[in-house]
């Protein structure tokens, strides 16, 4: 066997085998850009009962303002206990 010369069926071979590598590549790169491009376009699930961004942001301010302020916001809306002394009872 002479090392400079091929066979052409081996040549023929590689080639096919080239060919359907590429076709194959092809294919998945076809596949994954679908299946990508459909689940973007879903809309996303959400859980039950979880936060819905499009109604927390058109919340009000839900909490009445008091007829006099005290100057401490968290403790008006329950977060902080109020820092001014209260009127004990007696």
């Amino acid at each position: 066997m002479k090392i400079g010369t091929r066979d052409p069926a081996q040549t023929a071979q590689r080639v096919r085998v080239g060919v359907f590598g590429l076709a194959a590549i092809l294919l998945l790169i076809g596949m994954a850009t679908t299946i990508f491009g459909v689940v973007s376009r879903e809309k996303p699930a959400t859980a039950i009962g979880a936060p819905r961004a499009d109604v927390a942001a058109n919340l009000s301010n839900s909490v009445a303002p008091s007829d006099a302020p005290t100057g401490e916001p968290l403790a008006q809306i329950g977060i902080a206990p109020a820092t001014s002394p209260t009127p004990a009872a007696h």
